[in-house]
């Protein structure tokens, strides 16, 4: 297949001619949005692995729902004998059905459930990038960049493959739809997220160089990769990946529950007490990469938080810095971060939210530079079709400088985006 570049090289010497979106009489200018997510289209994997794979790698069958049961992060499911068909995915012995949960956009809140849906009963802008650019429009979104659904937010469904040529082949071909079909043609109002395979550190080095030199500039990774089974970022394991990441200047993006294990109080406690906790993970991996000297090593290596609001921001730098100079003489908090642990914060780390007054109120303390708008279209937290509306009461008495900055500019200058800042 012949790669075809969504945007211009990553100099970002280019600059996209297209007008921002038109939205309305809004202070609100057209919102690059860094956190939605795509259904992944039915032909995906079946459209690009060879032929020996077609029935074993990631492919979808229509058969009746059955009862998911949700384990640490993951969905325990099987077809079951009754009822009407819905759209499930198998891949190696792995199957799961594709939820109205995630597929909630135009849907009101009490028919979102857990039940399974198929292709034809969800909006066609989860999975057709044509229609997701006119979803967007209608909702003041000029740009927006899309983390998976089926694969998991940092693709660890392909760690967990049996055969690992296969999986390779699967992050791949991922990537590739992501940037010829997804992104391809859009005048770089779809923003590619490529997938590398957390298996392998080496692997993943070479798919960000291959990613990179087609102009994509940001990977997924898991917040928390010790939960995943894999090395943790204390052990240097991991430097020759957040090497290429900032050789390349490509942003690290880690969305909540991407460490699969989520925070939970018991296995009694209701779906909402995780659902409310869950931006744990991303206060312990920020405090991990804020000890681990790795924004040390790399001071030029970019990391985005996905959907992890920002109202716990100051004081989780408040409490580190204390910890840091407080606790010196046991706890090895100056080991590997020379400095004060909150200016490697406030260097390389953006955080995004779309429902965070608290952070917003307290936004001296987080950083107005450090900050993004996000939508999480189609999932049911999201604020699609009324961005805007939920940006002008979160943020829009702010200076306009300040608006530009969170709705757009931010993101355009951390992703070295083709577009009017």
């Amino acid at each position: 297949m012949t790669t075809q570049p969504h945007h211009p090289p990553l100099d970002g010497a280019s600059r996209s001619a297209h007008p921002a979106v038109d939205t309305g009489t809004s202070n609100i200018p057209g919102i690059v949005d860094v956190d939605a997510h795509v259904v992944e289209p039915a032909d995906l994997w079946t459209s690009r692995l060879p032929e020996k794979y077609k029935d074993v790698g990631p492919h979808i069958v229509y058969a009746p729902s059955g009862k998911p049961i949700l384990d640490g992060g993951n969905y325990i499911e099987a077809p079951g004998t009754e009822g009407p068909d819905v759209a499930w995915w198998f891949y190696e012995d792995h199957q799961y059905s594709i939820k109205r949960l995630i597929a909630a956009a135009g849907f009101p809140p009490e028919e979102i459930t857990m039940d399974g849906v198929t292709y034809e009963q969800m909006r066609k802008g989860c999975w057709d990038p044509k229609e997701r650019i006119a979803d967007n429009a209608a909702n003041g979104v000029e740009a927006q960049m899309c983390f998976p659904n089926y694969p998991r937010f940092a693709g660890q469904l392909f760690m967990r493959g049996k055969d690992k040529e296969l999986a390779l082949l699967c992050v791949r071909a991922y990537n590739d739809w992501m940037v010829e079909e997804w992104c391809a043609g859009s005048d770089s109002r779809l923003i590619p997220l490529c997938m590398v395979p957390l298996w392998d550190v080496n692997l993943a080095v070479e798919e960000v160089r291959r990613n990179a030199a087609r102009g994509v500039r940001s990977v997924l990774f898991s917040e928390i990769p010790a939960y995943l089974g894999l090395p943790s970022i204390h052990t240097g394991y991991w430097d020759p990946f957040f090497a290429a990441c900032a050789e390349t200047g490509t942003v690290v993006s880690m969305h909540i529950g991407s460490g699969t294990k989520t925070p939970n109080t018991g296995p009694d406690a209701p779906d909402a007490v995780a659902s409310t906790i869950i931006f744990g993970n991303s206060i312990a991996s920020l405090t991990d990469f804020l000890f681990s000297g790795v924004l040390h090593r790399f001071p030029s290596l970019k990391l985005m938080y996905a959907e992890a609001q920002i109202g716990w921001v100051p004081y989780l730098l408040e409490r580190i810095d204390d910890v840091w100079e407080t606790h010196k003489g046991w706890s090895n908090s100056k080991a590997n971060c020379p400095e004060l642990p909150s200016t490697y914060y406030f260097r390389q780390v953006s955080s995004c939210f779309f429902k965070d007054r608290v952070g917003i109120d307290l936004i001296d303390k987080v950083g107005v530079d450090n900050i993004l708008f996000e939508t999480d279209y189609p999932h049911q937290d999201g604020t699609w079709p009324a961005s805007i509306k939920a940006a002008e009461e979160q943020f829009g008495h702010l200076p306009a400088d300040q608006i530009r900055k969170i709705a757009r500019g931010n993101a355009i200058r951390l992703f070295n985006l083709p577009l009017a800042p």
